[in-house]
């Protein structure tokens, strides 16, 4: 029936739903590197079912490429390549999810799925020029629309046996947090990795030298290192869980200063820039403050270089990119907490 379904399909409505499918698969994977949140739960769900849309449309895809090699086309070698990408991207997927293969030559499986599906994006858009197909106005007629549906719901099907037949196999994927990212050495500092977001290198930081710069409305302090661990001793102990994007999660106890307590005064701002050593900064909403922790210490053990030192930025709640490390400066804005890119560039 599924076979029928798929050639009664017309072209056309084949290569437009594939891209949808597509598009939102793409969509999906952005957010869900994003979310840190339950609340961003269903986009990771879709993110799986709208990859199972396109499993499911392949074979009736494949037919259309089969007619259009025939045209010996010079561009075709372009089109081959990115129909191969989209297959790696799928692979490493599905490697990753299902825990069959959490890394390759030492790198993360998520990380090579990431790639490739990146590199897709521009031979997906010159394919999209080459060939393009212009929707008509029956292609949304009912049958269209009927089969359509029941080819979303066979590839939601899919997904869900691909996800109980992971956990039957006893494959670790089911364990994966809703993001998809494994535990790793909880409450054991020396054993989660300090992965760097853009694999940017540790600095060197003179403890003696370092300062760390509050601006609020009252204008700019500088505290030293000794002035900010006197704070911690009267600080808090925080447990938060701290998700990476390269596809792993770790719980830890981290030891610090709560951001708000060093900003009392916000009435002038919109946002937190909170900025690093390096060069790295990101924006937080000031709903966030109260929440933040700038942390000295983490297991009760001091902070390693990899790890932060003096001071790195814990955000229970938000992914890995957004805990800046080597934090050197905070500071309340009159920016709005978006004036930022999607993920950061620096």
């Amino acid at each position: 029936m599924l076979r029928a379904v798929r050639r009664r399909l017309p072209a056309r409505v084949t290569n437009l739903t594939l891209l949808v499918a597509l598009v939102l698969v793409f969509a999906t994977g952005v957010g869900a590197v994003a979310t840190g949140s339950a609340r961003g739960r269903w986009i990771v769900l879709g993110h799986g079912a709208f990859a199972a849309l396109v499993v499911v449309l392949a074979p009736a895809k494949i037919r259309i490429v089969r007619a259009a090699l025939r045209r010996h086309r010079a561009s075709r070698f372009a089109s081959l390549l990115l129909a191969a990408l989209i297959v790696v991207a799928l692979v490493a997927g599905v490697l990753h999810s299902t825990g069959l293969v959490r890394s390759i030559d030492g790198q993360p499986t998520l990380w090579f799925h990431i790639a490739f599906a990146l590199a897709l994006v521009p031979l997906l858009v010159w394919h999209l020029v080459a060939r393009r197909v212009l929707p008509r106005r029956t292609d949304a007629s009912r049958r269209v629309l009927l089969r359509t549906a029941w080819l979303v719901g066979v590839a939601a099907v899919l997904d869900t046996g691909a996800t109980l037949a992971t956990g039957a196999a006893g494959l670790p994927g089911p364990r994966r947090r809703f993001t998809g990212s494994y535990e790793l050495a909880s409450f054991d500092p020396a054993g989660f990795p300090g992965t760097i977001w853009l694999a940017d290198a540790v600095p060197e930081v003179d403890p003696a030298a370092w300062r760390l710069t509050v601006v609020d409305a009252d204008g700019r302090r500088d505290l030293t290192l000794m002035e900010l661990e006197e704070l911690t001793a009267t600080g808090v102990r925080r447990r938060a869980l701290l998700d990476c994007t390269s596809g792993w999660y770790t719980v830890q106890d981290w030891d610090g200063v709560r951001v708000g307590s060093l900003l009392p005064d916000r009435s002038a701002a919109r946002s937190l820039l909170v900025h690093a050593v390096t060069g790295y900064w990101v924006r937080f909403p000031l709903d966030d403050i109260d929440r933040l922790l700038l942390a000295t210490a983490v297991g009760g053990a001091p902070l390693t270089p990899a790890h932060g030192y003096p001071v790195r930025l814990v955000a229970h709640g938000r992914r890995g990119y957004w805990w800046v490390k080597w934090v050197d400066r905070i500071e309340l804005s009159a920016d709005p907490p978006w004036w930022q890119p999607p993920f950061p560039l620096t």
